[in-house]
Parts: structure tokens; C-alpha cells; sequence
């Protein structure tokens, strides 16, 4: 299978970056980098119940109007284009992470933690190569808890790790905290390095506790995100989730 939605669009955009370099073009600054953080807990007890329709879910994500000018949709290839859900490829698909566990890095809250009873996602691509995405799942009783600690540990396991992606073209990965200001009942914020052949790309991501639904919302450029912009449009994501619960 290939890499997750988030994942894929950075691969993507590794692969034009690479076809539209120079020697000149540098690899993007970034500010100091630290270690995953201590692990932020779920409140306890959760507030709310979970969103149980996907359908619902999605509605309640960030549209294309409340995004930066210069963001549009990227088509879902099942749902949206028709295409097959499980392709057979005639290239074979040679990505991989080293750990392997450090594949999960940003891949959707429901693949990475079983049991939501509703899961939804949406992608949206950007001016030079930058990309928005936004996924959440909903689970029953505790499950967003657990969901929230999961992602949280394979942060905390995949500081700096490295691959390939799907035409075998190394990748190194570096994971680092980010201050953030808390967003919906609880969240914690990373920032990934992924760079290839000379070019970064960095992916900044929160990821938020909104009653019993984790959100992640992840922003993908080349010279990392406004930390005031990124804050207002993670806000207006989980403001918007924990709407669609109570029916605002």
C-alpha cells in the first residue's frame, strides 16, 4: 500500500522539487530543533460525545474558503475520480521507513489508532509546493485517549529516521517539537523535516483532543509555516469540529 494521504503529498512534492532544481536552490531554513516534548494527556474525564457519521465528520473540516488565497482541493482518487481503491501498480512500490513504525508519522489518526466510529479527511495543495491536509477520527469512550497517546509515542519513537520513497529515492526524516498554543482540550505540535536529494520540505502538525475527536492538521512548505497563521487556522479547525458535536 502507499504511504498515507500527508505523507504522499510531501513525497509528491520531493519528487517536482527535485525535477525543478538548481545547484542554487538551498534547503529550506528552520529554526532550532528539539526532541519530541513529554507527552500532553487527554483531559480526563473527555468532554462531549463523538461525531458518529464520516459524513458529518467531513463537513466539519476547513473548506477551501476559509483557507489562504492560492489552496484548492485535491481530489479524492477513490470517492471523487473512480479510480481502483488497490491499483496494481507496474512499478513496484519501494517505500519503506527505517524503523519501520516511523511510517506512521502523520498518517491518519484512524489508521494509526483502530476502533473510531466515524473518520474523515480532506487535502488541499498550495502555492510552491505547499500543501494543507486535515484528518480526525471519533471514537467512543475513551478511545480518543488512546488514540491522542498513540500518535504521541510514535513522535516520541521516530526523532530522526530515514527510507525511501515509492521509486526508491532515499529520504531523512527529522522530528522536533513545537511551541504551540493549546488547541481544543488538549494537543501537541511537531515539525517534520523530510529531505531528499539536497530539498527539504517542512510539515508543521498539531494534533488536538476536541471532545471525544482527534484532530490533525498538518501545513506543508518549503520555509515552514507563520506560527500566528498556523495557530489561527488549527483553532478554526477544532472550533469547527467541536461545532459540528453540539449542533452549533
Amino acid at each position: 500500500m502507499r504511504r498515507a494521504a500527508t505523507v504522499a503529498t510531501v513525497s509528491a512534492a520531493m519528487i517536482m522539487l527535485a525535477g525543478c532544481g538548481s545547484d542554487e536552490t538551498a534547503p529550506a531554513a528552520s529554526p532550532p530543533r528539539t526532541d519530541p516534548g513529554p507527552a500532553v494527556p487527554a483531559p480526563e474525564p473527555l468532554l462531549g460525545g463523538p461525531i458518529a457519521d464520516s459524513a458529518a465528520l467531513e463537513a466539519a473540516m476547513l473548506d477551501g474558503g476559509e483557507l489562504p488565497d492560492g489552496y484548492s482541493a485535491i481530489p479524492d482518487p477513490v470517492r471523487d475520480l473512480g479510480l481502483d481503491p488497490a491499483p496494481d501498480y507496474d512499478a513496484p512500490d519501494r517505500s519503506r521507513t527505517d524503523p519501520a513504525g516511523c511510517g506512521d508519522v502523520l498518517a491518519a489518526v484512524s489508521q494509526q489508532a483502530a476502533g473510531a466510529v466515524s473518520n474523515a479527511q480532506v487535502r488541499y495543495s498550495g502555492p510552491n509546493f505547499s500543501s494543507i491536509d486535515e484528518d480526525a477520527a471519533s471514537y467512543s469512550d475513551a478511545g480518543a485517549a488512546g488514540a491522542f497517546a498513540r500518535l504521541q509515542e510514535t513522535f516520541a519513537a521516530c526523532g530522526q529516521y530515514s527510507g525511501t520513497d515509492a521509486d526508491g529515492v532515499a529520504v531523512v526524516y527529522r522530528v522536533g517539537s513545537r511551541d504551540q498554543e493549546q488547541v481544543g482540550d488538549a494537543s501537541t505540535s511537531i515539525r517534520l523535516e523530510t529531505t531528499s536529494e539536497g530539498f527539504t520540505l517542512i510539515s508543521d502538525a498539531v494534533v488536538a483532543v476536541v471532545d471525544r475527536t482527534v484532530v490533525q492538521f498538518v501545513v506543508t512548505s518549503q520555509e515552514g509555516v507563520d506560527p500566528a497563521s498556523f495557530t489561527t487556522l488549527a483553532t478554526a479547525a477544532a472550533d469547527k469540529i467541536r461545532g459540528a458535536n453540539t449542533g452549533v
